[in-house]
């Protein structure tokens, strides 16, 4: 057990290692997590270490899941929903079809089921790889909101197939009626158990006694609950997660206070950051594992059948993109679309950032070393280890290096841009301003008269270049306290209202309202000592 504790601290200190330098080089962490930890494991005499797939969908997918669906921005997912569906249900059937057609045309052995069961494994572009590469440049939202959209559902789709590959493969039958009616199933009930869960959470939250800590700890439990109940029945465990988040995400400003949400904000960001780093660095560690288990299939026949489908799946990826585009421009004459001419730089980007990840992975280990008679050996079960790392590593590298560059040459302007970032800050600075100065008068005309603190309060907003968190003033009266309490409230239910329009992004205003968090908690500290 030392050992195991001893092993994973240096693995947690390795990965802040290689993340400074992924910063330092300016290169998405993924990248070079996944191919630090490749070269540690050809270090001779350290230990091979394996991975249990439990640890991965049980453990590290759900909270990671839940972090991602709470920040999304709901607006921008609602606005691209028919391409992130698309994106996230069709094409992943759709790769998966192709991934079965050429990997049993080309590799010995291969049925359609075993092919089926490698496409569902190696089908969805994963989160994490994407959003840390454009972190490093300047992207259009647009792709920003679909590429994140469509990470938090594709994971589902890709599993589901997965699952009645897996079925097909064991019992040797396929009956496309019966799969199409669960896949549905799967879907909805998924959905559902996940909307259920966050209603729960939700009342516990809101109507309980609950502490700060006691929010946070809620907060850390509820993915897991949401995996694993609808897991249990059989439903999705992704779709349960992601949909509960969502649920939670959009109410959170009606049942956490702000001390909840600013320490809860750091304690989810920590979590997400060490998460993220020991699956990427585990990929990378697994490679000596995988290659001894190759066994009748030799590494050169084996890295052969990894690159051509990984060539495979970029192609198709392209090509399901810029067929979407096509497509748009088609149904836009008979519906109404976000943008009915999305040209073909918008997709190209989008279909050059299929990066795989995790999922991948998890997907790959979990199938069974037996199959369900407990004596036949689950056919070709190494042989699709080994293509799923490869490409893992080909899309994380070769797409993860160069997604960057193609973004630069590519050269696509942001159609979606009505104001600059910095416009935007003062356009939101001026009305949180005039609506502060309004609700001043209009409630507290009285109060404003004979203190001075107030009057100084109001002369601040009278700037419009004010910064909440800047030459806070010291609070010598309930009066002011109170009030401003009142202020921030009203600046909080403001934002909110700002959040609704598709002229602000969603980062400018939850910064602003962290800042109104952290104004409170100073506030509130003042007094309390």
């Amino acid at each position: 057990m030392l050992d195991q504790v001893i092993q994973y601290l240096s693995l947690i200190l390795i990965i802040i290692t290689l993340v400074m330098l992924a910063q330092k080089l300016k290169i998405a962490y993924p990248i070079v997590l996944v191919i630090g930890g490749l070269l540690i494991s050809l270090i001779p005499g350290l230990p091979s270490v394996t991975i249990n797939p439990e640890l991965i969908f049980v453990i590290f997918l759900p909270p990671l899941l839940y972090e991602a669906a709470w920040y999304t921005s709901w607006k921008d997912f609602w606005k691209w929903r028919r391409v992130i569906t698309s994106f996230a249900f069709l094409i992943v059937v759709l790769t998966s079809f192709v991934v079965a057609l050429v990997s049993s045309s080309i590799i010995p052995g291969f049925t359609m089921a075993l092919g089926f069961l490698l496409g569902g494994i190696v089908s969805p572009p994963d989160a994490v790889s994407a959003t840390a590469v454009l972190k490093n440049v300047k992207v259009p939202k647009r792709l920003s909101s679909i590429l994140e959209g469509e990470s938090l559902l594709n994971d589902a789709s890709s599993l589901i197939v997965f699952r009645f590959a897996l079925v097909a493969v064991d019992t040797g039958r396929f009956i496309f009626h019966e799969a199409a009616v669960s896949f549905v199933v799967v879907i909805v009930m998924g959905i559902l158990t996940g909307v259920l869960i966050g209603l729960i959470y939700y009342a516990v939250h809101k109507w309980l006694p609950t502490t700060t800590n006691m929010d946070i700890v809620l907060s850390l439990t509820a993915p897991y609950v949401m995996y694993i109940v609808a897991e249990a029945f059989h439903f999705s465990g992704v779709l349960s997660v992601v949909s509960g988040g969502l649920f939670l995400s959009a109410r959170s400003h009606l049942f956490l206070n702000h001390r909840s949400r600013y320490q809860g904000s750091n304690v989810w960001s920590t979590l997400g950051f060490v998460l993220n780093g020991l699956v990427f660095m585990l990929i990378g560690l697994e490679l000596p594992v995988i290659v001894n288990q190759l066994g009748p299939v030799s590494l050169g026949e084996a890295i052969k059948y990894g690159l051509l489908i990984s060539l495979v799946l970029i192609v198709t990826r392209l090509l399901s993109t810029f067929g979407a585009s096509y497509f748009t421009v088609f149904i836009s004459r008979y519906i109404t679309t976000a943008d009915n001419r999305p040209g073909l730089k918008g997709p190209f980007l989008l279909g050059w950032a299929g990066m795989r990840g995790v999922v991948s992975l998890a997907a790959a280990l979990s199938i069974p070393v037996l199959l369900s008679d407990k004596i036949t050996p689950f056919p070709q079960r190494n042989l699709i280890l080994f293509i799923t790392f490869m490409v893992i590593l080909v899309t994380l590298v070769v797409q993860g290096l160069t997604l960057p560059l193609m973004i630069r040459l590519v050269k696509m302007p942001d159609p979606d841009i009505t104001l600059t970032p910095e416009e935007q800050e003062l356009m939101i600075r001026k009305k949180l301003a005039a609506h502060t100065l309004k609700f001043l008068d209009e409630q507290h005309a009285e109060v404003l008269k004979t203190n001075t603190i107030l009057q100084q309060l109001k002369a601040r907003y009278e700037n419009t270049h004010f910064h909440n968190t800047e030459h806070l003033i010291e609070p010598e009266h309930d009066d002011y306290r109170r009030v401003y309490l009142e202020v921030l409230e009203q600046q909080r239910t403001l934002l909110h209202e700002l959040d609704k329009s598709p002229e602000t992004d969603d980062e400018i205003i939850r910064r602003h309202q962290s800042l109104l968090d952290l104004e409170e908690e100073k506030l509130r500290l003042k007094f309390e000592s």
